[in-house]
């Protein structure tokens, strides 16, 4: 069944389905298996017609695991499961057919060792990083850190994975201009958005005509409160936070309508957004010691420092620019290359 087959070990995420279908349609469908860990969830498009395979116990992953031996390749997005990683290390002549897409949270979770627990859990996959075949990330400074974090031995893959990355083709000029000057902050409630850190930065600010868009609809529930508190308390009617999730349609159309986003993680995330927001003409901050800040600039994208916030909107030249360039780079063509390379790496 699973004889020289690609093998994706998935955590399912929102990107995940329309990358099962850029998969099916650019490669041989019949050369991969998706494989879902966790409970069978249908959600962000995902349906039950989709061929997948879900692992939800240990147990099943015993007859897998068998067949898994003699797939041809396994790519691992994002490093998440505990019980993956201690089979991997259990079966260690799986390695060298193992290549790691990093999420960003699984290398820089690796920074945490506050804990025993949090000890053990990071020399189990350390010493499952050390030993796999390669690593697919966004920039080279990336796996120069998987190097440092992860003991990273392996080669180094270039990709920004998935569709949901993509240059979008949106026409966003005909819309009418908004009397307010639209702000997003963050991507998400996770904690490493900072987005209390942002708040203070634009308090400054909430006398003049702004709406703060700030997506909370997926993520930590307690962390959502509290930058829903602090958002109402400083910003009052001006805060929009969204809490539900959003047809991707919609969210497009939403992204379409921003004119500044601050982007103040303290590792790389939130590369969807920033791609979209920066293709569609968008003013992006992000701060200056991450690498998704290298990484952009060297690909030729115009970004600002989050430590000089203001609500001037980008220039023309510099708008102009940076569509051009993330539509070049961040292009279908460009992805499918990408994968082509992962694909027949040997």
């Amino acid at each position: 069944m699973f004889k020289n087959k690609i093998v994706h070990i998935i955590i399912l995420d929102k990107f995940i389905p329309p990358f099962i279908d850029f998969i099916n349609k650019h490669f041989d469908a019949n050369e991969h298996l998706f494989v879902i860990l966790g409970k069978p969830r249908y959600k962000y498009g995902l349906t039950k017609e989709y061929p997948v395979m879900w692992i939800d116990k240990p147990l099943k992953f015993i007859p897998f695991l068998k067949e898994l031996n003699q797939s041809k390749k396994i790519i691992i997005h994002g490093l998440w499961s505990e019980i993956f990683n201690i089979i991997l290390l259990l079966q260690p002549w799986l390695f060298k057919k193992c290549y790691w897409i990093i999420w960003g949270g699984d290398l820089y979770s690796l920074r945490e060792n506050a804990s025993p627990q949090e000890k053990l859990r990071n020399y189990i996959k350390k010493s499952v990083t050390s030993k796999l075949k390669g690593v697919i990330c966004y920039h080279n400074s990336e796996f120069e850190v998987a190097k440092k974090l992860a003991n990273v031995n392996g080669e180094f893959l270039e990709s920004f994975f998935y569709p949901s990355n993509l240059y979008k083709d949106i026409d966003v000029d005909l819309k009418p201009k908004s009397e307010f000057t639209i702000i997003q902050v963050g991507n998400s409630a996770d904690p490493s958005n900072e987005h209390v850190a942002v708040f203070e930065k634009l308090k400054k600010f909430k006398d003049e005509n702004i709406k703060l868009v700030v997506p909370l609809s997926y993520g930590d529930e307690d962390y959502t409160k509290e930058v829903v508190q602090v958002g109402y308390d400083i910003f009052g009617d001006k805060f929009y936070p969204l809490l539900e999730f959003m047809d991707f349609k919609k969210y497009l159309k939403l992204l379409s309508e921003i004119d500044i986003a601050i982007f103040n993680h303290d590792r790389q995330q939130a590369m969807g957004n920033i791609t979209t927001l920066l293709g569609l003409g968008k003013k992006v901050y992000l701060r200056k010691d991450v690498i998704t800040w290298n990484y952009l600039t060297e690909v030729g994208v115009k970004v600002f420092d989050v430590e000089s916030i203001n609500l001037n909107l980008i220039s023309g030249l510099e708008k102009q620019n940076n569509i051009h360039t993330i539509k070049k780079y961040f292009s279908l063509e460009n992805l499918v290359l990408q994968w082509k390379k992962i694909i027949e790496d040997s």
